[in-house]
């Protein structure tokens, strides 16, 4: 039986004093919960999370690592620190790190091993942006990217590895994928992964759906037999929608 992950990717949004507050109000308001929650603040925030949901029925994770264990890298932050800080997940390939930092599937891979070194889980993000879409090759750009982004990496186990198909299109636009697109894709990725790995795989992968997931669209996206959760942007960043989001997640 799967597990609904709701993860709140905070992106660079909130200053620590805010975060403990909001962080605060989450754990005392929380409901009781099947599935799980997760926040994804900023680095600064890490040490605070870590403070205040410690214990929890909440994890916590980052936006990013770096490639590299450790060494004369200024500004990068490595899997070992955020294994100390109590970590379970890390975002990997998000496409704002692909467009506005240069990142290719190389070295999302690079990271990838890395933070599965250190036991923690990658959310690797794949995802089409319009474009592609509209000319009717979303499925094989997007396998290709998933495919290539896990070149090299070998998960101990499906549950060390989660997926996030976030098309590009839909991230921060109010639009998203319906239902029905987004069980297609995930049962493509699904099925690529079990290519990769061996029988089963992909049916033990979590597989999430972000792009403008809210409280209105997120109860017919779970209703696919193939959508786990969601990696929420914008409505992780307000407390009551938030808790809304869980609520529908049961």
């Amino acid at each position: 039986m799967r597990r609904v992950l709701v993860a709140g990717n905070w992106k660079m949004h909130k200053v620590p004093s805010e975060a403990r507050v909001w962080l605060a109000e989450l754990k005392r308001l929380l409901p009781p919960l099947d599935s799980e929650a997760a926040v994804l603040p900023a680095f600064p925030i890490l040490p605070v999370a870590k403070e205040v949901l410690g214990g929890s029925q909440v994890a916590y994770g980052a936006q990013d690592v770096s490639a590299h264990r450790e060494g004369a890298y200024t500004g990068e932050v490595s899997a070992r620190m955020l294994k100390d800080l109590g970590c379970r997940y890390a975002i990997v390939g998000h496409s704002e790190r692909r467009r506005y930092h240069g990142e290719t599937d190389a070295l999302v891979a690079e990271k990838a091993k890395r933070l599965l070194e250190e036991g923690i889980t990658p959310i690797l993000c794949v995802g089409e942006p319009l474009e592609v879409r509209e000319r009717g090759e979303a499925v094989p750009y997007t396998l290709n990217q998933l495919l290539e982004s896990l070149r090299g990496v070998e998960p101990p186990a499906p549950e060390a590895l989660v997926v996030a198909y976030e098309p590009v299109w839909a991230i921060g636009t109010g639009k998203n994928a319906t239902p029905s697109d987004a069980e297609a894709m995930h049962r493509a990725l699904r099925q690529a992964l079990s290519e990769r790995y061996g029988a089963g795989f992909g049916e033990r992968v979590r597989i999430l759906y972000g792009g403008s997931v809210n409280p209105k669209n997120f109860a017919d996206l779970l209703s696919q037999p193939n959508v786990d959760g969601g990696l929420v942007g914008g409505a992780s960043l307000e407390l009551e929608s938030f808790l809304a989001l869980l609520r529908i997640a049961g």
